[in-house]
């Protein structure tokens, strides 16, 4: 079990002479605590498996270094970090059985056998797993399968971390579901630290403690979900987090004040003066926008479409040049595609560059 430290860490697949912005994983410094949960999430080629292929060790690190309890394992070979990891593809030998399988990595390391059946008798029972342990693993599903690569990587009680690279891509979304549960209830029995790498928002938000989320080689904002959910640092955030994601629109923004499309929106800070020719936006998420009849006061809108997604609605609107996503309040009849826009001044959030700013309560 590890507490581990990022510092300064960078890589590039071009080498360390590369342009900086060229480099798949841009500097990152960062602690994750010993026995977190913690998920990397972002879109395909985000830096995301770089960074776990860093922390395992497949890959050396351009620059930087990582430490597991204060000591820089940095040059340190997979197999002395002392990590196991979890792929998206599950990696068995369907020549043995369920438990020779999960036995192996014990027996590779010379652990004496009473101490091998126990720990596989635990692991079996804790991934229900324990009637097909004496079964060919050849023949099990898909989710099985990879109940058993999970299980490989937990038999071991000396792991410093284990690493989930998409390791639920395979499974349908019924078993994804259970799987990610099971998961929870390991990570809470062992007290181990676990890294999960995902695309899917879902499969983070309902696994992690903190979820670090990157764009473009960058880690953008790590938080809790609720944190990124309620205030995304950076607009990728709040468009990435969310089903429908944040609307971001440009807005000018003076004092309390936000002006779109010649209409004034009421914020709930004090913005004063912001930097001189940042690009300005307005961050609001569909939840805090509700769609009302045409009135005087009220940001006039045309609406689109209105997805049902059952227990709620919401309607696709455009402002000008920009488009929006408000909540649809119960009972609503939409008159002639017109309606007006209801802001909680509370939840619209302001960015300058991108990035958050925070104003004056």
């Amino acid at each position: 079990m590890a507490r581990i430290d990022l510092v300064d860490l960078a890589h590039s697949y071009s080498g360390n002479d590369a342009p900086p912005d060229s480099f798949a994983l841009k500097p990152v410094t960062m602690t994750w605590r010993q026995g977190g949960a913690y998920a990397l999430l972002g879109p395909s080629g985000c830096g995301k498996t770089t960074l776990l292929n860093l922390i395992s060790g497949i890959v050396t690190p351009s620059r930087g270094k990582i430490l597991f309890n204060g000591s820089d394992i940095t040059p340190l070979s997979t197999q002395k970090r002392n990590i196991a990891q979890v792929f998206q593809f599950p990696v068995i030998y369907d020549t043995m059985t369920v438990g020779e399988n999960l036995a192996f990595p014990l027996k590779n390391r010379g652990v004496p056998k009473a101490e091998i059946v126990a720990r596989v008798k635990r692991i079996a029972e804790l991934l229900d797993l324990a009637p097909y342990l004496n079964r060919k693993a050849t023949r099990l599903t898909a989710d099985a399968k990879q109940k058993i690569s999970l299980g490989r990587g937990l038999v071991r009680s000396d792991v410093a971390a284990i690493l989930f690279d998409e390791p639920l891509t395979v499974i349908d979304p019924e078993l994804k579901w259970q799987l990610r549960s099971k998961l929870k209830a390991l990570h809470r029995e062992l007290d181990l630290t676990m890294i999960y790498v995902t695309h899917d928002q879902t499969e983070a938000l309902t696994f992690a403690d903190t979820v670090v989320v990157m764009h473009d080689g960058r880690v953008v904002q790590s938080g809790t979900p609720a944190e990124l959910f309620d205030k995304p640092a950076h607009t990728f955030v709040g468009y990435f987090i969310g089903s429908p994601g944040m609307n971001i629109v440009p807005a000018h923004v003076d004092g309390r004040e936000a002006r779109i499309d010649g209409h004034i929106i009421g914020l709930h800070r004090n913005y004063g003066v912001l930097p001189s020719g940042a690009k300005i936006e307005i961050g609001v998420r569909p939840e805090f926008v509700d769609i009302a009849p045409p009135a005087s006061g009220l940001l006039s809108a045309t609406i689109e479409r209105i997805d049902d997604l059952g227990r709620i609605r919401f309607a696709r609107v455009r402002v000008g040049d920009s488009k929006f996503a408000a909540r649809v309040p119960p009972g609503f009849s939409v008159p002639d595609n017109m309606a007006g826009l209801v802001f909680d001044p509370a939840h619209v959030h302001v960015y300058a560059d991108s990035r958050l700013v925070e104003g004056v309560a």
